[in-house]
């Protein structure tokens, strides 16, 4: 007879993650199917700056409002449809249209005065530079 350890922990943990796994799968829910636009967004620190990129296609830059604060950026917009065709009656569409707004936390303050965006084929490139107290946040100190 084979003597089978009972590990209650290991099953909690599994049930743990599988937790997690099932509210983030609920979090991601396609765009479309929970009647949100959220665009995708990609955040990068360097030394100097905070460096964030946002897809946004089929948008006008008119049509997008970008507010920079010291802490978070908040970014919203609208996109239109252009274009209207039925036929017997049925329109069919699988673009998204309507507004969308987005607030991303910063991992570090900006200088929000000093923030510049570029917006081409879809892509919005924000470059928010670290206010100068980020800059000399860590400080070697030699020993002597």
């Amino acid at each position: 007879m084979n003597l089978i350890r009972f590990q209650p922990f290991q099953d909690i943990d599994r049930l743990h993650q599988e937790m997690n796994r099932l509210f983030d799968d609920a979090r991601n829910v396609p765009d479309r199917l929970n009647g949100n636009f959220v665009p995708a967004a990609e955040l990068e620190e360097t030394e100097d700056a905070v460096l964030l990129k946002l897809e946004v296609p089929g948008m006008e830059a008119k049509d997008i409002d970008i507010q920079v604060t010291a802490e978070a950026v908040a970014i919203s917009g609208e996109r239109k449809s252009k274009t209207q065709s039925e036929e017997k009656g049925v329109k069919r569409s699988e673009f998204y249209y309507g507004s969308f707004r987005r607030v991303i936390p910063l991992p570090s303050r900006v200088q929000n005065t000093d923030a510049t965006a570029e917006y081409t084929n879809g892509i919005l490139n924000l470059t928010l530079p670290k206010a100068e107290d980020e800059k000399n946040k860590v400080v070697k100190v030699s020993l002597n």
